[in-house]
C-alpha cells in the first residue's frame, strides 16, 4: 500500500537510506529476508515535486511497518494514510470522497475519539483560517468526539505552497492539498534529551546526538546485537546505539579518554550512567593498525560505526614514533613498574591506511549480513565530479549520503553490507585494490593536507584555480608537507576494574 512519508526538511541525502534501512530492520522481507541484498523500497513524488520535496509517496507491505518506520526515524516527521489529495479544496473533496468507505469508516464511528491537525509547508497559516480550512472538512462524516490530547485517531490536512522561495525548492505548477490519517510519526523529543551541550564528557569531535542516531538506524542497532566503534572517544554514537537497545563496545588509542576522562564522574561510562542506559561491554586501548584480536577471532560484532578522525578538527595517530620510554628497550617493552601510567608513543595515520585498516577489520569481525556505517571526507573541487569510495571484495555499498560542511568539503555517510566471508584470497584482493585506490582515486589524501585545503585563505585557493586552468605552469594546489595529516582509526583498553567479562581475549 502507498503511504504519504514527510520528512522533516533536512539531510536530504540522507532520508531514503535511514526508511529504506528501518524497512530491512523491521522485516520488510518478512522471514525470507537476507541482507545480502537489501531491500529496495518503491517510491514516487507528489505531482510536480522536486526530488528534494520533503512528500514522498512510498510503498510499504503494511500498516504496521509503516508505524515501526515513523516511530523510530530521526527524519521522517510522519506516515499517513492519504484519503484524499488536490490543486484546490474542491479536487480534495472529490478525492476525499473517492476514497473507499471500507478504509474510512472504521475511523469515523462514534466511539472513538479524533483530532485535526493542520499544518502547510512553504507559508503560514493562521488560526484563524485553520478553523476554516477544519470546518470545511463538514463533508467527511466524523462521529467520534473531538479530543486534542491522544486521540485515538489524528487527522493531518497538509498544505504545500506553491511559491518555491518560501521554501527553498523550485516553485511547483499548482499548490497541492493533502488529507490523511497518521499512521506513525517520529519522536523528536530524543534529540534534545541526548543534545551535546548538556553533556556530562564531551570531547571536540564528538558526534551530535541527530547524526549520531542517523548512524545507529543505518546499522541497524537493536537488542541483541554487538555494535563496536573503533574510534569511540567520549561514546557519542555508542550512547544512540545504547538507547536502541544495542550492546556496544569501544576502543580508542588514547588511553587517558577512555580509561580516566576527567575523573571518575566525567568520563565515557558516565555518559551512559547520565541517561540511564545499559554500559558499554567493555572499553579498549588499542591500535587498529596492531590489530589486539588474537588469531582466530572472527565474526563476533553485529555492526561497525565509526566517525573517522580524518584531520579536520582532529588527526589519527598509530602506534609508533621515534620518542622511547627512558629504560624501555627494543622492541619498545615497558618495564612493569611503569606500565600504570605510560602513555605510548604514537605517529600519524593517514586515511587511506586507516580506511584500508577498518575495512579488513569489519571483514573479520562483522557477521555475514552485518553493516559497516562511517564517514569519508570529500574535497567539493569543480574537477572532482565523480566521487570514488573505498572498496573491499566482502562489503556491497547500499547507500552514501553526503552532508556539506562547507564551501570546500563535505564527508559522507558510507554504509556497506557484508555480502562474503573472509579469506585469505579476499585479503589479497583487498589488498589490491587498496593500492589502486590509493594510486588513481585518493592522491590529494596523500599528497595534500585536508585540513590547510579547508582554512587555507580563499583567494589562496581561487589563485590555484586560476593557474590551474589558464597557466602552463600551475602551482601545486595544496601547499606545505602535510603527507600523513587526514588520519584515522585507532583503539584503546578501559582499567581492568572497568571492561566487563566478554569472550574477546585481548593481545597484550
Amino acid at each position: 500500500m502507498w503511504y504519504l512519508c514527510v520528512f522533516y526538511h533536512r539531510l536530504l541525502d540522507y532520508r531514503k537510506p535511514e526508511v529504506e534501512s528501518l524497512a530491512q530492520l523491521f522485516g520488510a522481507f518478512g522471514e525470507n529476508q537476507n541482507d545480502d541484498v537489501p531491500f529496495q523500497l518503491q517510491w514516487k513524488l507528489p505531482l510536480h515535486h522536486h526530488p528534494d520535496s520533503p512528500f514522498h509517496f512510498v510503498n510499504l507491505p503494511s500498516e504496521q511497518l509503516a508505524r515501526n518506520i515513523a516511530n523510530r526515524s530521526i527524519l521522517v516527521k510522519g506516515m499517513y494514510e492519504l484519503w484524499g489529495e488536490g490543486g484546490s479544496y474542491e479536487e480534495l473533496k472529490d478525492s476525499v470522497l473517492s476514497y473507499p468507505d471500507e478504509r474510512k469508516l472504521p475511523y469515523l464511528d462514534s466511539d472513538s475519539t479524533f483530532k485535526i491537525t493542520v499544518d502547510s509547508f512553504g507559508k503560514v497559516i493562521s488560526l484563524n483560517e485553520q478553523k476554516e480550512l477544519i470546518q470545511g472538512l463538514s463533508y467527511i462524516p466524523f462521529k467520534g468526539q473531538v479530543k486534542l490530547r491522544d486521540p485515538d485517531h489524528n487527522f493531518w490536512l497538509i498544505e504545500i505552497d506553491n511559491d518555491g522561495a518560501n521554501n527553498g525548492l523550485p516553485p511547483i505548477v499548482q499548490k497541492r492539498i493533502f488529507f490523511g490519517r497518521e499512521v506513525g510519526c517520529s519522536d523528536r523529543k530524543i534529540i534534545p534529551t541526548y543534545q551535546l551541550k548538556s553533556r556530562t564528557y564531551l570531547g571536540p569531535t564528538a558526534m551530535d546526538a541527530e547524526m549520531a542516531f542517523l548512524m545507529a538506524n543505518q546499522a541497524l542497532a537493536t537488542s541483541g546485537k554487538l555494535v563496536y566503534d573503533p574510534f569511540v572517544g567520549t561514546g557519542s554514537v555508542l550512547v544512540a546505539a545504547a538507547h536502541f537497545g544495542a550492546m556496544t563496545m569501544g576502543a580508542d588509542i588514547d588511553i587517558r579518554v577512555v580509561r580516566d576522562g576527567r575523573g571518575p564522574n566525567c568520563n565515557v561510562w558516565s555518559n551512559f550512567k547520565q541517561y540511564g542506559l545499559p554500559m558499554p561491554v567493555a572499553l579498549l586501548r588499542a591500535d587498529n593498525n596492531l590489530p589486539p584480536w588474537r588469531p582466530g577471532l572472527k565474526e563476533i560484532f553485529d555492526a561497525i560505526i565509526c566517525d573517522p578522525p580524518y584531520g579536520v578538527r582532529a588527526g589519527g595517530r598509530k602506534s609508533g614514533g621515534r620518542k622511547l620510554l627512558k629504560g624501555a628497550v627494543e622492541p619498545y617493552i615497558v618495564p612493569d613498574d611503569k606500565r600504570t601510567d605510560h602513555i605510548p608513543s604514537t605517529a600519524p595515520y593517514s586515511l587511506v591506511e586507516c580506511v584500508h585498516d577498518l575495512l579488513d577489520l569489519a571483514a573479520k569481525m562483522l557477521v555475514m549480513g552485518g553493516r559497516l556505517v562511517f564517514f569519508y571526507p570529500v574535497l567539493r573541487e569543480d574537477d572532482f565530479a565523480e566521487n570514488h569510495f573505498p572498496e573491499h571484495p566482502c562489503f556491497k555499498l547500499i547507500s552514501s549520503s553526503e552532508q556539506i560542511l562547507s564551501s570546500r568539503y563535505s564527508r559522507v555517510l558510507l554504509t556497506m553490507v557484508k555480502t562474503d566471508p573472509y579469506t585469505q584470497e579476499i585479503a589479497e584482493a583487498a589488498r589490491i585494490k587498496h593500492i589502486e585506490f590509493k594510486e588513481n582515486h585518493v592522491k590529494w589524501l596523500e599528497e595534500g593536507n585536508l585540513h590547510s585545503a579547508v582554512f587555507s585563505p580563499a583567494d589562496a585557493q581561487l589563485t590555484d584555480v586560476i593557474d590551474s586552468k589558464f597557466n602552463k605552469d600551475p602551482k601545486p594546489k595544496y601547499r606545505g608537507e602535510v603527507p600523513n595529516s587526514l588520519v584515522v582509526i585507532s583503539f584503546s583498553n578501559s582499567s581492568a576494574s572497568k571492561v566487563s567479562s566478554s569472550s574477546l581475549a585481548i593481545k597484550k
